[in-house]
């Protein structure tokens, strides 16, 4: 321990080698000194930053992780307020629809693969299965992108028996995203399998940095070469970014394992996969049900234009789920690796952890987002600035979900997907429902207000099944009683 620190030393319960400091009765009043307190704070940097300890490589990986979906988040913001000055409202929000569905048509196509694969690459290598980690790694990506590719041409068929009866401003945007599909696809299970190994640069890089600075820059070079930057340009340029980040991103997985994994044969078992993997993709369409189905709703009964613009707002406060995902990035793969080896004390201290790390940075990001909410807003158009109270509705919602910590990640790690999967089928359908009885009332409050409903019976719900199946106690309120 640093000798100016007041704090004693314990022992961490998912690494007993590690030091985990506590304040004792005997130190509180002393520990509460500015200096004292500066101390112990830069001696748990040092910790965090150089330490080999367990936890000390879970926390940078969740800093990594959180780094990266800033970065992107950063990124992202910059691109959408770009796209929106230079397209127009209209044409920004004919774009947001079409990438909407892309979105969502890619998290259907992975099939669950890149959750299975956070919980499978660490098992198997802990069995030294080389066998099997090898055809998961190849099966898998294959998996997704014949799967992607079916689902953009059953897409492309589908435009062409509607016919007259599509929109003509969605049409050819929609056909070229639609190209998207397959490469996004096995992106996310790229991203999986870098998160298993806690590769968290590999997993998350390509697809949240590299790709939106890819869009931004082509974007930039029709614009400088005269093309018109509306809706189509966007989609073209999003297939041009996906296509190269996914391969760039597969050729960084090669390199990776050829330094590890020996070359052999491989062991498919895509019945089991796919078995494993069913309840796992009901989460992720559920989960893109709660992301999208209010702006996708919303783009029914109101203009492009006020798509746009509820879309800024959603998407500017959705921001602090960076944090959500960061965390649970790092450890999903953590909680895996405890229940195999028995540790049910480290695996609680990780879960108590692990909330702590969620709801205390979302509820910080919250209120600095809704403090800096119109002018981010106004950056992208200032009639955009109407949409400010739907971000106040959102906000409860994301702060109800951050409250729970990564509980999905939990349930998902442990066996429990079957009955997270029906959690959030049932807060999928509740959003659904609430999007079409409010949005035609209350336009874009209403879709803020069942999204903001929706997340919190989620929330609630994973409570319960985290506390009665797994002993395990989810609630930042549960974690501060417990203090």
């Amino acid at each position: 321990m640093s000798l100016t620190s007041p704090i004693a030393a314990t022992r961490s319960p998912y690494n007993p080698k590690a030091e985990r400091p506590v304040l004792t009765p005997s130190q509180s009043l002393a520990a509460v000194s500015p200096l004292r307190y500066m101390a112990s704070l830069v001696h748990r940097t040092h910790d965090v930053c150089r330490g080999d300890s367990e936890r000390a490589r879970i926390q940078r990986n969740a800093v990594a992780a959180f780094s990266v979906r800033i970065a992107s988040a950063g990124i992202l913001y910059l691109t959408q307020v770009v796209l929106a000055r230079w397209m127009g409202a209209f044409e920004c929000g004919v774009y947001v629809f079409v990438w909407t569905w892309v979105l969502v048509l890619c998290g259907l196509s992975q099939l669950g693969l890149p959750t299975l694969a956070i919980r499978l690459v660490p098992e198997y290598r802990a069995r030294a299965e080389h066998a099997r980690l090898r055809g998961f790694l190849l099966g898998s990506r294959a998996v997704a992108l014949l799967v992607g590719t079916a689902v953009a041409c059953a897409g492309l068929v589908s435009i062409w028996l509607l016919g007259e009866r599509l929109d003509n401003p969605y049409a050819l945007p929609v056909c070229l995203a639609l190209a998207c599909v397959p490469l996004c696809a096995v992106s996310d299970v790229q991203d999986g399998i870098g998160r298993g190994r806690g590769w968290i640069a590999v997993g998350l890089v390509p697809p949240y940095l590299l790709r939106p600075l890819l869009l931004l820059g082509c974007m930039a070079a029709a614009h400088v070469a005269g093309f018109p930057t509306n809706a189509v340009t966007a989609a073209g340029s999003a297939v041009v970014a996906t296509w190269t980040a996914a391969i760039v991103q597969m050729l960084l997985i090669a390199r990776q394992f050829r330094g590890e994994l020996p070359a052999g044969s491989r062991r498919y078992d895509f019945k089991g996969w796919l078995g494993a993997a069913l309840p796992l993709m009901a989460i992720t369409g559920c989960e893109l049900a709660l992301q999208n189905a209010d702006v996708l709703i919303v783009s029914v009964y109101m203009s492009p234009t006020e798509v746009g613009m509820y879309f800024a707002a959603a998407k500017t406060m959705s921001l602090v789920m960076f944090i959500h995902y960061a965390v649970g990035s790092a450890v999903a793969n953590r909680f895996a690796a405890l229940k195999a080896r028995g540790d049910q004390d480290g695996l609680k201290a990780l879960v108590r952890d692990a909330v702590s790390w969620t709801f205390w940075p979302t509820l910080a990001g919250t209120a600095l987002i809704l403090a800096l909410g119109k002018p981010l807003l106004w950056l992208f158009n200032p009639e955009f600035t109407a949409a400010y109270p739907a971000m106040l509705v959102l906000a409860l919602g994301f702060l109800a979900r951050a409250s729970m910590g990564p509980a999905e990640f939990v349930l998902n790690m442990l066996g429990e997907q079957g009955l997270c999967a029906l959690v959030l089928a049932a807060s999928a359908v509740l959003d659904v429902a609430l999007s079409f009885a409010l949005v035609p009332a209350f336009g874009m409050m209403g879709a803020a207000a069942a999204t903001a409903i929706a997340l919190t019976a989620a929330a609630f719900m994973n409570y319960i099944v985290a506390r009665r199946r797994l002993e395990l106690e989810v609630s930042i309120w549960t974690s501060l009683r417990g203090r």
